[in-house]
């Protein structure tokens, strides 16, 4: 109420509930509560940074909306300068350039903000997905990452025109549920009762330095992330990841010849077309979701999860 004083209620309450229901729901009332305070806490230490460091003349909401974290407290008080469709566009925009090699293009189909379970986002992607079947799931990551990072208050996500096996009776949809950021203060972990399969549950994300990655176009170089090898290829326009495995003879592939935009295995001498999702005659290499923001790069690891084909 007005004029009170907010931490005096918020000690009140978890007296009351400690009373009401027991120690055990206190313990975890006490655990929220830090959790809240220390997510708005970084907050506020990153606006006072970001403001700080900014270089003259530079627009202050521009300065702190481009920080993730504070982007989201800005969002979840309706305090940012753009809305929801305006930021959805931003973050396809950072997928575009990996669909190229996936599933073509991808184009909003519509946003309903009443729906049931919360703002719905309708995804149409034009072309198929011309690659082995991993291209659908990192298709599926590589847009979930991106909408939750910049516009996490949708709930949910539907994408036609992924090309997987048809449900009974309708139009395979791709179901999306977006999550905040992994690496956000207080962000919660999955429920226990959440389905195992890597299609529902969330990739883990990490971001490569600059020394990791190829210096230089029609280059390569592997990266280990966690004891995971992860070949990168970068080609004009664009840096593409692979699991660091043959799938003809499960050689690494750290010592293939790069040709143009095809790869060839030092060992069995299987080519791959590594603009169109590793695709081979005989097999095709595992693509890896992947995305590259303002000099960071990003990229999701399905074997964490136990994803392996």
């Amino acid at each position: 109420m007005a004029g009170a004083d907010p931490g005096a209620r918020i000690g009140e309450l978890l007296d009351r509930l400690g009373r009401e229901a027991g120690p055990q729901a206190r313990e975890t009332a006490d655990e929220l509560v830090r959790s809240v305070v220390e997510f708005y806490g970084e907050g506020l230490a990153r606006t006072v940074r970001l403001l700080r460091t900014a270089p003259a003349g530079s627009d202050p909401l521009a300065v702190l909306t481009a920080d993730e974290l504070v982007g989201d407290l800005l969002i979840l008080h309706d305090l940012h300068p753009e809305d929801t469709m305006t930021r959805v566009g931003r973050a396809l925009d950072k997928v575009r350039p990996y669909l190229g090699s996936h599933a073509g293009d991808v184009e909003v189909a519509g946003l309903d903000a009443e729906a049931p379970e919360g703002p719905t986002l309708r995804l149409r992607l034009r072309g198929s997905c011309d690659g082995c079947p991993s291209s659908t799931q990192t298709v599926r990551w590589t847009i979930e990452e991106a909408v939750a990072r910049l516009a996490p208050e949708i709930a949910h996500i539907e994408v036609e025109g992924v090309t997987e096996e048809p449900a009974a009776g309708g139009q395979p949809l791709l179901q999306i549920q977006p999550r905040p950021p992994a690496d956000a203060p207080g962000a919660p972990p999955p429920a226990a009762d959440a389905p195992t399969a890597s299609a529902a549950e969330p990739p883990h994300w990490h971001t490569l330095a600059a020394p990791a990655l190829p210096a230089r176009d029609h280059a390569t170089r592997v990266a280990d992330v966690e004891g995971n090898a992860l070949l990168l290829v970068r080609l004009p326009g664009n840096l593409y990841a692979y699991r660091d495995r043959c799938p003809g003879c499960g050689a690494d592939l750290r010592t293939a010849p790069l040709d143009g935009e095809f790869l060839s295995c030092a060992a069995c001498a299987a080519r791959f077309d590594i603009r169109h999702a590793g695709r081979g005659e005989q097999a095709h290499l595992e693509p890896l979701p992947l995305l590259e923001e303002e000099g960071a790069v990003r990229v999701a690891l399905p074997e964490l999860l136990g994803a392996r084909p």
